[in-house]
């Protein structure tokens, strides 16, 4: 298992990237969480097989069809406390 903090920039939040990154991640299987941040960004704790992770970051640098990523930051992370996927509120 591996995990990521993702700290995701720009044309992000208003146009269903939360929605859409909870999707994507239960597709594959990865736990965590995604969030609107107060900057403008949206960040995301992912987690779960490497492949998996490695596929949902992937298309974390695409995003929905109404987004325009500029940047991905990674930072690695712990695990979070409980399974499945959720949307948090702005931090």
């Amino acid at each position: 298992m591996i995990c990521w903090r993702l700290v995701i920039d720009g044309r992000v939040q208003g146009v269903g990237y939360r929605d859409w990154l909870a999707q994507q991640a239960g597709a594959l299987g990865v736990d965590g969480w995604v969030r609107n941040r107060a900057d403008g960004a949206v960040e995301a704790l992912v987690c779960g097989a490497p492949d998996a992770v490695e596929t949902l970051l992937r298309q974390c640098r695409r995003g929905p069809m109404l987004a325009d990523v500029t940047d991905v930051r990674t930072l690695p992370a712990d695990p979070p406390a409980e399974p499945g996927f959720y949307r948090l509120p702005t931090a």
